[in-house]
């Protein structure tokens, strides 16, 4: 399977970012136990945890997965102009990489 079907983008929310900077945090012991960082991205519905850990590596190279934890929301009915409609299912993969190991944003 192609991995830019697999992996569909990078989320970028605060919660993905407070993710991403935990590994610099040092408020408190439990805080301060995350070295290495985590990367939200969204996936393909039918892809599995071996999957995207093999998508993202071969998408960024300089890159080792450590870990993959899958989140699956569901469609939720909205109300939209009068007429009942769903709002999209999705896949997101929080994705731990090795310590000291970072992905490159491209703007």
């Amino acid at each position: 399977m192609n991995p830019y079907t697999i992996i569909k983008c990078r989320r970028l929310t605060e919660k993905a970012r407070v993710l991403e900077n935990l590994q610099h945090a040092k408020s408190n012991a439990s805080v301060s136990r995350c070295k290495a960082p985590k990367i939200v991205f969204d996936v393909d519905f039918k892809a599995n945890k071996v999957q995207i850990a093999q998508a993202i590596e071969k998408i960024y190279p300089a890159v080792k997965v450590v870990r993959v934890n899958t989140i699956l929301n569901k469609a939720k009915k909205r109300r939209v102009r009068g007429f009942l409609g769903k709002t999209a299912r999705r896949k997101k993969a929080i994705v731990t990489l090795r310590a000291g190991d970072q992905i490159e944003e491209q703007i």
